[in-house]
């Protein structure tokens, strides 16, 4: 297993796989299982599959789709989409998936995050912030898909999920998801400086020197999207993963 964590972040909509550029234009990209049969031969330590449109559409969580990735996926996987609640988060354990992963739900009941924890253990248990940037430069935590802005401070947000028993929080930056320009490394270190828990940081990876950048700025692990779906300027579809060496001469 690699030192560094580096996660595909497997978005779904409708049963399938789609990538998004700063949260919106939704682009088919395949077939969630293949994806699944792929990394599996590239031997990939942990996947993360965000279902974008569970809240919007109010049907939560896909269990038959997840349970059909559960049974083809040889590595952990978490799931974020839709959840609300405790019953939901026991069927995804139920049908094998290792971290809930809570978003939208927080801005309402964050003590969603103690209920989960209490029952799950803080190690299933995983706060996801989506994050933009005002025109004036401020940092603003966004739910329901980007759509809605939350009048919290996002440093301080992301404290508060820690204190309540989240595992890890997963830190994904509108504003640079789907653009294959870096991480807000800004954004990274501001979050992981005020945290002990580790911070995944998502949104804008293209290279791998951007998975080193965002370590070096604070990140425990690291997560991309566009990077292991697309190939080329172009952008075709192209399911992906660097090599195991290449990363851990690169974290070295």
């Amino acid at each position: 297993m690699l030192k560094t964590r580096v996660i595909p972040c497997l978005l779904l909509k409708n049963g399938g796989l789609v990538k998004t550029t700063k949260f919106a234009s939704p682009k088919y990209v395949g077939d969630p299982i293949n994806a699944v049969r792929i990394f599996n031969e590239k031997e990939v330590d942990e996947l993360v599959f965000l279902d974008i449109e569970a809240t919007a559409s109010g049907n939560g969580p896909n269990f038959d789709l997840l349970e059909s990735i559960s049974s083809e996926a040889f590595m952990p996987f978490g799931y974020g989409g839709g959840v609300t609640g405790l019953d939901q988060m026991k069927r995804l354990f139920g049908i094998g998936v290792e971290k809930v992963i809570l978003n939208s739900a927080l801005a309402d009941d964050p003590g969603l995050v103690d209920r989960a924890a209490a029952m799950a253990g803080s190690s299933s248990v995983v706060a996801s912030i989506d994050v933009r940037k005002s025109w004036s430069g401020r940092l603003k935590v966004c739910t329901h898909g980007g759509r809605r802005k939350q009048r919290l401070d996002v440093v301080g947000f992301a404290r508060e999920l820690q204190e309540r028993g989240a595992g890890e929080i997963l830190l994904n930056s509108v504003d640079r998801d789907g653009t294959m320009q870096g991480y807000d490394l800004d954004l990274v270190r501001q979050v992981s400086e005020a945290l002990t828990i580790p911070v995944v940081a998502v949104g804008g990876a293209g290279e791998l020197a951007h998975l080193k950048e965002a370590v070096d700025a604070g990140a425990s692990a690291v997560s991309a999207g566009s990077m292991f779906v697309f190939h080329g300027r172009h952008r075709a579809v192209l399911i992906t993963y660097p090599e195991y060496e290449e990363l851990e001469r690169l974290f070295e």
